[in-house]
């Protein structure tokens, strides 16, 4: 992939105190401050951010996690972690060799434009890519076709670990949100949802930690909900 493949994970932690005390209602907030301090794995492969991103257009978040399972088994290579092997994401040159057949084959027939595009960018821009601020990366990638603002900021957010150029009007933040605190009306229109939360969170740290934390959340209620005991941050 990238020589982010053996490289540690940076551990971000952003407190409860960052969130917009004063602009958010006070009962929308008091789920997320009862999370604490949230520590969070930035991804430091920014390949693997980007191809991510691109598995999670149009389908619904367990469908992508089942496809990208799938992707990184049948076409990516293990790598040993401490918790054992690993299967990661075909590199983008491995990408560009598969024939159609492999993209439909692993479930992902409908984002392999998008991938070949996303591997073509990557092989001539990743060093530049890498040294981005979080939104110059967004930028840069939603330049490259059938990446779109979506996908791009996503990864970006993924990669950088800044969840304040995350899509905010994204359907899993909206949901989240409605669930975390369901006495709170919220516009139900992506850009309504948005605005609000952009005059909720005026500012870049305080906009990353509601985001942040509202993902957080709805990942806890998620893994509760399967029976899980350990929480999973986004």
């Amino acid at each position: 992939m990238d020589a982010a493949d053996n490289a540690a994970p940076l551990l971000s932690r952003t407190p409860s105190a960052q969130l917009p005390h004063g602009k958010a209602p006070e009962p929308f907030l008091r789920p997320l401050m009862a999370l604490g301090t949230v520590a969070r794995l930035t991804n430091p492969s920014l390949w693997d951010a980007i191809t991510t991103a691109i598995l999670r257009q149009v389908v619904r978040a367990a469908q992508a996690r089942k496809v990208y399972r799938r992707w990184c088994a049948e076409h990516g290579r293990s790598v040993d972690t401490p918790a054992g092997p690993m299967a990661v994401p075909p590199d983008p040159r491995t990408v560009l060799r598969l024939p159609d057949e492999a993209f439909a084959d692993a479930g992902a027939k409908f984002h392999r434009t998008a991938l070949q595009a996303a591997a073509t960018a990557y092989q001539h821009n990743h060093e530049r890519w890498a040294a981005m601020s979080p939104d110059e990366l967004v930028k840069a990638l939603d330049e490259v076709p059938r990446i779109g603002p979506w996908t791009a900021s996503a990864a970006a957010a993924d990669y950088t670990g800044d969840f304040s150029v995350y899509p905010h009007g994204d359907l899993a933040v909206r949901t989240w949100a409605r669930a975390a605190s369901p006495t709170v009306i919220l516009p139900d229109d992506e850009r309504g949802f948005e605005a609000r939360w952009r005059r909720w969170a005026p500012d870049r740290p305080q906009l990353h930690a509601l985001t942040l934390f509202t993902l957080t959340w709805g990942t806890h209620a998620r893994t509760q909900h399967n029976g899980g005991t350990a929480p999973r941050h986004p």
